[in-house]
């Protein structure tokens, strides 16, 4: 690609970038949310025009109006949310559009021999369920199945925009070892992502993006995420856990003995002790689904509790309400900022009044006063740099990462207790990252108790004082971050004993706090 530009009436999406990929090789598009890696890719792919520019592929320029002319061009794209029909059989959605026919019906079984050849050339394993729904899938399946059917219409180069977005460690860890295969095989891949760690384990070469231009391509092997994080965001970027005291504050948030359902009926939380502390961050680490989620709402009110005591400074608040919970001083970051933490089709103003509505000076007498609510959204993205900075924007118009820090300006602002975080980074880019980290640890220096639960081991090992690691609804042990490495919080979060001796559960030293699973 050379000299691609891409405009959206007055924003110039890509500006002037070049950018190649060598046959049989992976090539990671790095660069913050908002960056123009997708845009780029999707020019490749025939979704969007390009303004200027030129695409070759082998040497031969082409122009590709439609993601059908790319394909046919042997470029294929999986895109971050899944295009797939949940309804429809696995065999189904690999072979829709491009379904072979006998006698004018499809042919089932040339379909299926054609695909289980495919499968078994790079030791798939989706022809074990082409007869299974999409939608009884789990994540890492549906990835997979979207490559067989990229392969399936002669895709020789891979697009993978966000491919570890939502997948589990382990699902990662064999997405990696199945793109290094696909390239083994002759495949040439771009692995669009805004990962360090993951470009440079993945990656031969690296293309950084910033504001839409290109600023250089590196051999993975030559350089370090310091590097790559400096050509993202255009300065030095902290990766280091700053050094901290243990905390000594009074405990402000104690849960004892809880266990709590989910949605179909199960426990899903099992007599499970934690306390925070004042001016200490809690982390709780474990593979998603091993009830963080059940555990969280049940705090944050969200979720009733089965059985087991909440409390926050003292008061026992297990039967309290969301509403009561939030005035009481639980602001809660939530793990999906698109349907719980923010309503899209809201402008930020209306954004920044959730949780204030019933409350001065944001509604006086139960009319809103919109004057002030407007200067409080105004403020939240000026303090906390939402970009871009107009309060009359629509939620669903901002980057993840604009959005997440919206919302993180949005629930300091109720200047609470305790800060619930869940998953407060995920799906955003370095640059955010950096600035919801510096403020977590601002606000726990300030003395705020804070919970974060995180997937990502990096994350938990930086901001928290003391993690607890959650297997099966149960706390496996709660551990010291500086003494504690990844292979341990690795085999805790797989539900084996890491054989660190540290014991205990995530309430050590809170009044009557229980011990750990042994």
């Amino acid at each position: 690609m050379e000299g691609i530009t891409k405009r959206f009436g007055d924003v110039v999406a890509n500006d002037d970038v070049d950018f190649s990929v060598e046959k049989g090789s992976i090539h990671a598009l790095l660069g913050e949310n908002g960056s123009g890696k997708t845009t780029l890719m999707s020019v490749l792919y025939g979704l969007y025009e390009k303004n200027a520019g030129t695409v070759s592929i082998d040497g031969e320029p082409r122009e590709f109006e439609s993601p059908r002319d790319a394909m046919d061009a042997g470029v294929g794209m999986i895109h971050q949310h899944f295009q797939l029909v949940e309804t429809m059989t696995v065999l189904q959605n690999i072979v829709l559009g491009r379904e072979p026919t006998e006698m004018g019906l499809v042919d089932t079984s040339t379909a299926r021999s054609d695909i289980e050849e495919i499968c078994s050339r790079y030791d798939f394993h989706v022809d074990q369920y082409l007869d299974t729904k999409v939608q009884d899938l789990d994540l890492g399946a549906r990835q997979r199945v979207e490559i067989v059917k990229s392969l399936y219409r002669g895709a020789d180069i891979l697009i993978l925009d966000e491919p570890t977005a939502v997948l589990t460690p382990q699902e990662i860890e064999d997405l990696l070892d199945l793109m290094e295969e696909l390239a083994d095989a002759g495949h040439s891949l771009v692995f669009i992502t805004h990962k360090l760690g993951e470009a440079l384990d993945a990656a031969d070469e690296v293309t950084v993006l910033r504001d839409g231009r290109a600023i250089g391509t590196v051999d993975a092997a030559g350089t370090t995420e310091a590097e790559l994080a400096r050509m993202m965001v255009g300065r030095e970027v902290q990766f280091d856990r700053p050094p901290r005291d243990p905390p000594e504050g009074d405990f402000v948030l104690n849960a004892e003995g809880l266990h709590v359902r989910g949605s179909r009926g199960l426990e899903r939380v099992t007599d499970v002790d934690l306390g925070v502390r004042e001016g200490e961050i809690l982390g709780i680490a474990g593979v998603q689904g091993n009830g963080q989620t059940e555990l969280v709402e049940a705090l944050t009110g969200l979720r009733d509790v089965d059985s087991g005591t909440v409390r926050l400074n003292g008061e026992d608040i297990t039967e309290a309400n969301r509403r009561h919970r939030i005035d009481a001083g639980i602001a809660y970051i939530p793990e999906d900022r698109t349907t719980e933490g923010l309503v899209q089709d809201y402008t930020l103003v209306r954004n920044a009044l959730l949780g204030n509505q019933t409350v001065e000076p944001f509604a006086d007498g139960g009319m809103i006063d919109w004057s002030v609510v407007n200067d409080h959204a105004e403020a939240i993205i000026r303090e906390y740099d939402v970009q871009p900075p107009d309060e009359g924007a629509k939620a669903k118009s901002l980057s993840g990462g604009n959005q997440q820090k919206f919302i993180v300006g949005r629930e300091i602002e109720h200047d609470p207790d305790v800060m619930i975080a869940s998953h407060p980074t995920r799906g955003v880019d370095i640059g955010s990252i950096e600035f919801i980290h510096d403020r977590l640890l601002e606000l726990r220096d300030a003395g705020m108790g804070i919970l974060v639960v995180s997937s990502k081991l990096d994350e938990i090992q930086k901001l928290a004082d003391r993690i607890a690691v959650m297997y099966e609804g149960e706390f496996m042990d709660t551990v010291d971050p500086e003494t504690t490495t990844e292979e341990e919080l690795g085999l805790l979060m797989a539900g084996h004993d890491a054989g660190s001796g540290h014991g205990g559960g995530a309430g050590d030293d809170a009044p009557d706090g229980g011990s750990g699973r042994e």
